[in-house]
């Protein structure tokens, strides 16, 4: 792995040439891993927001995301609950994408992950009135029970695109340094 060659505050940060020969080598043995580079690191903005019920919770945070102009949002934590969500199982491909679920009950948000760019890539876990769980790749109709209270970083140095990977057949996220702001 590459050396610790960089502090910002309590985050550091892996760059240098060890970390990009050790990505060539997986390469080579047909192994694609994560690409390091200089300057993946950014200052980060927090917000808190709470949405209530009857509130779609996916529209309401990409309403905010766009609101504010956010380059490069991610989930840091949501807790609430709701009382349907379609979401999209693990089983799913880019030639087979119906292996959808549409849950109409009522659930506690365990847990809500994932980057909040223009083509949102979100992930929840929910648990229903036994505590049983289910979880899945987010496609909407996340309708608030009682409250939704999440917390929103935005690296403010970078920002996130998606672009069509034809390995997975989806749009894979780009994560890109800003342009220089004058």
């Amino acid at each position: 792995m590459g050396k610790i060659i960089k502090k910002f505050g309590n985050v550091l940060c892996n760059s240098g040439p060890d970390v990009q020969r050790e990505t060539e080598k997986e390469r080579a043995n047909g192994r694609t891993g994560c690409v390091a580079k200089e300057g993946v690191c950014s200052s980060l903005r927090v917000f808190a927001l709470r949405c209530g019920p009857g509130q779609e919770l996916l529209s309401s945070l990409q309403a905010f995301v766009e609101e504010r102009q956010l380059k490069a949002p991610f989930i840091i934590t949501c807790v609430g609950s709701v009382t349907r969500a379609t979401l999209r199982l693990a089983n799913a491909t880019a030639s087979n994408t119906n292996e959808v679920i549409q849950l109409r009950e009522h659930f506690e948000i365990i847990s809500l992950v994932g980057t909040l760019n223009r083509e949102a890539h979100l992930h929840i876990c929910l648990a229903d009135k036994e505590g049983k769980t289910i979880g899945g790749h987010v496609l909407g109709d996340l309708e608030v029970f009682t409250t939704a209270e999440v917390v929103i970083g935005e690296a403010t140095d970078l920002q996130f695109t998606r672009e069509m990977d034809s390995r997975t057949g989806f749009p894979e996220l780009v994560v890109q340094k800003c342009p220089e702001q004058t």
